[in-house]
């Protein structure tokens, strides 16, 4: 897993838009297209802000609290846990160098006491813009010779003996051949009849 740049939602951003909005809305100088278009945001959005509006004002567009529990993990939580996943795996005495959900919810639970199910651990990490990073395997016997030989000899040979025998190839049997059952008549197949 590594770590990239996404822009989390800013409510207080978020709430400097609605409130340009209600400005706009009491000027009354432009349409709630128009609007939506400076703002860029959708009309419905503009729509269900203006109908707040001229119910409550400018109050009812305020940012909300914040929604459901507070986090178990704090600031400090955090930066400790993104401290461990850079160590790597090893340093945290697990056999390979590859960090798996249940082995950060393990990491989660000695830095901080609380346990997290790893599916949970999967939305903290995408929070904390990690991503999956899947490791290249390859087998242990591997040889590079061994590869480059089956690339440049051993599979244009299994191409060519495969296209040679592909049906409708004339390696087997020739057209209008009675043996070739797609060249026969359409219509009564010959042969035994049904009783």
């Amino acid at each position: 897993m590594s770590a990239k740049r996404v822009p989390h939602r800013d409510l207080q951003v978020l709430e400097r838009r609605r409130k340009q909005a209600a400005r706009l809305f009491a000027k009354g100088t432009l349409s709630q297209a128009s609007i939506a278009r400076e703002l860029k945001v959708s009309r419905m959005s503009v729509s269900r802000w203006y109908r707040q509006w001229k119910k409550s004002g400018s109050g009812a567009l305020k940012a909300a609290p914040r929604a459901g529990r507070k986090p178990l993990l704090n600031a400090r939580h955090l930066q400790r846990l993104r401290t461990a996943l850079r160590k790597g795996a090893r340093a945290h005495g697990f056999t390979a160098d590859l960090w798996s959900l249940p082995r950060v919810a393990t990491v989660i639970h000695r830095i901080a006491g609380v346990r997290y199910h790893p599916g949970h651990v999967w939305k903290l990490l995408g929070g904390m813009n990690w991503t999956v990073q899947k490791p290249e395997q390859q087998a242990k016997e591997r040889s590079p010779e061994q590869v480059e030989y089956w690339k440049t000899v051993r599979w244009p040979e299994l191409k060519k003996t495969l296209l040679a025998n592909a049906p409708g190839s004339s390696s087997k049997t020739k057209p209008g051949s009675p043996s070739n059952p797609r060249s026969a008549a359409p219509g009564r197949r010959e042969g035994k009849r049904r009783s």
